[in-house]
């Protein structure tokens, strides 16, 4: 336990950073299981939520990443906070594996090398894509 005054703790930079991913993760999570209740996956289905939600979150991924790089100089904690906190809670890898461990365990063992190789697949090339057309828009923008 620190021996540090409370108030010298608050102002350590560490402490801004982890509040920024915490609250950008808990909003991140909050949107991506209000996707899961409006677009709910069938027991056994193919899970297309996880898959959409995990697309649509690398090809914001891409975006933001061009614009905070090469655009705007954003704030230390706008990188936390949406990129690793907003965005991580967003897009699910554990929700991904659980979901291939179910259609493999309930014998649906080609939709499950499917549903693998298709987000993979499909988010590199939503977060190339991305990083393309808004290096492309922002270039037409600037001519």
């Amino acid at each position: 336990m620190s021996t540090e005054p409370v108030s010298a703790r608050s102002r350590d930079p560490q402490t801004a950073v982890v509040a920024a991913v915490a609250l950008g993760g808990a909003a991140g999570a909050s949107t991506r299981y209000g996707a899961a209740l409006l677009w709910p996956t069938a027991t056994g289905g193919f899970p297309w939520t996880t898959l959409v939600v995990n697309v649509v979150g690398c090809a914001v991924i891409g975006v933001f990443m061009v614009v905070i790089s090469e655009v705007w100089t954003a704030h230390r904690l706008v990188r936390p906070f949406f990129g690793t906190g907003v965005l991580g809670g967003f897009t699910t890898f554990s929700t991904y594996a659980v979901d291939i461990e179910r259609l493999v365990d309930g014998g649906r063992i080609r939709a499950g090398l499917v549903y693998t190789g298709l987000t993979l697949l499909a988010a590199l090339a939503a977060v190339w894509s991305a990083v393309w057309l808004t290096r492309r828009a922002l270039a037409w923008r600037q001519a």
